[in-house]
C-alpha cells in the first residue's frame, strides 16, 4: 500500500504529529460513533488516512480576557519610534483574533500573497508565560489553512521583517480539544511571529512525483486534523487542495509507482470528502465522491459504505441495501456494516408498509390492512390500472360532456 508521505513535525501549529497509540485511541474516541466504518484499517499500511488514526491535536495557550493589554512588548528602540506599532489592531471586528506590530516591516508593499510559501520565526505561548512553541523557520501556503487559523489570517497583515504579537481565542487555534499533554482544552494562544521571507510556490507541473505525492498528502493530513475537530467546512477544503494537486497536469514523467502512490491518496481524499460532506447533509457531492472512488475501485469498501449511507439519508433504501450488501460480501465480519444493513432494512419494511397502507385509503378498503399478505386476491390494487385509469378517463369524459349540453341548452 502506498506510504502517506513524511509526517508534519508534531511541534508545528496546526499540524497532525504522529502521536501515541493511547493518543490515537482518545482521537477515535472523539468521532461520531455512527463513523467508525470510516476508520476501518486498510491492510498493509498504518492506516494514516483512517479519521481515529489522527495524531493529537496541538498549540494553544489561553491569554488573560479581555486582549492582552497586560503584555508589554520587548524594550526595541525601532518599535517604540514608530507610535501606531503599539496599537492593537482587531483583525476581524470581533475582538477573538488581536496583532499588534513590535517591530515594523519594510512597508505595505511586501506583505506576502496568499498561494505564497511563507517562512515565519514563531514562538508561542500560554496565560502563564509557559512556552509551547518555537520554530526558527516555519514555512507554509498562505491561504491553505496549513497552520493554526489565526497565523494564516494575520501572516497575510505582516511586513517583510516585521515582528508581531497575536493574541488569539481558541476558536482560531485549536478549539475545545487543546492538545495534550501541555495545551488545555478552550485555550488560546499568544504569539510572537516574524515574517522572514515570502515566495511563490513551486509550479506543480514541474513537481517530482515525490514531491506532488508528499505535498498532496500535507494537505490531506490537514483535512484530517480538521475532520477531528469537527470542522467539516475546513476539511473539505484541504482535501480539495490535495486533490488539485494530484489532479494537476505535469511535465515531469511519473514511475508507475509513483502513479500508484497518486491514485492511493486520490482515492483517500475522496473517501474522506465524502465523509465530510455526509455531515455537512451535502448528499448529492458526497454520492459524486463515492462514485468517484468506485470508478478506481469498484470494491472500496468505505465507498460502498458512505455511498449506502448518502442513500439512505436521502431515503432511497431500495438502492442502498444491494450496495450496503455488497460492501458486506467483502468484508463479512464488519459489525457496522451489519448494524446499518440491518436498521435499513428494518426502515424499508417501515417504508413499505406505510406505502401500503396509504395506496388502501386511496382505493378505499383501509379494513385490508390488517392482513397484507393473505388474500392478494382480493386486494384492491389487484384490479389491472388500466381498467382504473379507462374508468377515470370515462368519468371524466361524461362530466365534459355533461357540461357541454347545459351550454348549449
Amino acid at each position: 500500500m502506498a506510504s502517506s508521505g513524511e509526517e508534519p513535525r508534531s511541534g508545528s501549529p496546526g499540524r497532525a504529529g504522529a502521536g501515541t497509540e493511547a493518543a490515537a485511541a482518545e482521537d477515535a474516541a472523539q468521532l461520531d460513533t455512527a463513523e467508525d466504518f470510516e476508520v476501518l484499517e486498510e491492510e498493509g499500511e498504518d492506516d494514516e488516512d483512517d479519521l481515529s488514526e489522527l495524531p493529537p491535536l496541538e498549540d494553544v495557550g489561553r491569554p488573560a480576557a479581555p486582549p492582552r493589554e497586560d503584555v508589554q512588548p520587548p524594550e526595541r528602540g525601532a518599535g517604540d519610534a514608530a507610535g501606531d506599532p503599539q496599537e492593537w489592531l482587531d483583525v476581524l471586528g470581533n475582538g477573538l483574533l488581536k496583532k499588534k506590530t513590535l517591530v515594523p516591516g519594510q512597508g505595505v508593499d511586501s506583505r506576502p500573497q496568499k498561494g505564497q510559501d511563507v517562512t515565519i520565526r514563531l514562538k508561542a505561548t500560554l496565560e502563564d508565560g509557559t512556552v509551547v512553541e518555537e520554530d526558527p523557520a516555519l514555512t507554509f501556503t498562505l491561504g491553505d489553512c496549513d497552520v493554526l487559523q489565526a497565523l494564516d489570517l494575520c501572516v497575510q497583515l505582516l511586513e517583510m521583517g516585521e515582528t508581531a504579537l497575536i493574541v488569539s481565542e481558541a476558536k482560531y487555534c485549536y478549539g475545545a480539544q487543546g492538545r495534550s499533554p501541555d495545551i488545555p482544552p478552550n485555550a488560546s494562544l499568544t504569539l510572537e511571529v516574524e515574517l522572514l521571507a515570502a515566495r511563490d510556490a513551486p509550479d506543480l507541473e514541474l513537481l517530482s512525483g515525490k514531491e506532488k505525492i508528499q505535498l498532496a498528502n500535507r494537505k490531506r493530513e490537514r483535512g484530517n486534523f480538521f475532520y477531528q475537530q469537527a470542522d467539516y467546512v475546513l476539511a473539505i477544503n484541504s482535501y480539495d487542495i490535495a486533490l488539485r494537486i494530484v489532479g494537476s497536469s505535469s511535465k515531469v514523467d511519473f514511475s508507475p509507482d509513483e502513479e500508484a502512490e497518486l491514485l492511493d491518496v486520490k482515492v483517500k481524499c475522496l473517501n474522506n470528502l465524502a465523509a465530510s460532506q455526509l455531515k455537512l447533509d451535502h448528499f448529492k457531492a458526497a454520492l459524486k465522491s463515492c462514485n468517484l472512488v468506485l470508478e478506481h475501485q469498484p470494491g472500496n469498501i468505505k465507498a460502498l459504505f458512505r455511498k449506502g449511507k448518502v442513500l439512505a439519508q436521502q431515503g432511497e433504501y431500495r438502492e442502498a441495501i444491494p450496495i450496503l450488501k455488497a460492501a458486506l460480501k467483502l468484508e463479512p465480519s464488519n459489525k457496522t456494516i451489519h448494524a446499518e444493513l440491518s436498521k435499513l432494512v428494518k426502515k424499508h419494511a417501515d417504508q413499505r408498509n406505510v406505502e401500503t397502507e396509504m395506496y388502501r385509503k386511496m382505493l378505499g378498503n383501509p379494513s385490508a390492512a390488517s392482513s397484507p399478505g393473505k388474500c392478494k386476491d382480493k386486494l384492491p390494487w389487484s384490479i389491472p390500472w388500466k381498467w382504473l385509469f379507462g374508468a377515470t378517463a370515462i368519468a371524466l369524459g361524461g362530466v365534459a360532456l355533461s357540461v357541454v349540453i347545459a351550454a348549449r341548452n
